[in-house]
C-alpha cells in the first residue's frame, strides 16, 4: 500500500501553487535596404508569417518609409527560427534582407 493511502497517517496535505512565469516575447524586424524588393519583403511576410495581403503591404511600407517594420511577436525560439529562415530565403534569393529578434 503507497504511504499516502495509510489510515493512521494524519499528515496536513498541503496544497503548492506554482506561478508559471509567461514566456518572454521577442520581434522579429524586418531592416530596410535599397536592394531588396518591395515584392520579395511581401513574399516572406506572407509565407514566413504567415500574414494576410493586406497587412504583408502595410508591413511591407513600414519598412521601405520608416527603415524598419515589426514581422510579427513570438516567444523567443520561434522568432529566431523565424528570423533564420527569413535569412535562408533572402540569401538563396540574393536580397541582403536583415532580419533581426529584439525582445519586446
Amino acid at each position: 500500500m503507497p504511504d499516502w493511502e495509510h489510515e493512521d497517517d494524519h499528515g496536513v496535505v498541503t496544497e503548492v501553487q506554482k506561478q508559471v512565469k509567461k514566456p518572454s516575447m521577442f520581434k522579429v524586424l524586418l531592416h530596410n535596404d535599397d536592394y531588396t524588393t518591395m515584392e520579395f519583403v511581401v513574399f516572406i511576410l506572407k509565407t514566413i508569417f504567415l500574414k494576410p495581403e493586406q497587412e504583408a503591404m502595410r508591413i511591407m511600407l513600414n519598412v521601405h518609409q520608416q527603415g524598419i517594420g515589426i514581422a510579427g511577436v513570438y516567444t523567443f525560439e520561434v522568432a529566431e527560427a523565424k528570423a533564420n529562415r527569413v535569412i535562408e530565403l533572402a540569401r538563396a534569393n540574393n536580397f541582403p534582407l536583415l532580419c533581426t529578434v529584439e525582445e519586446e
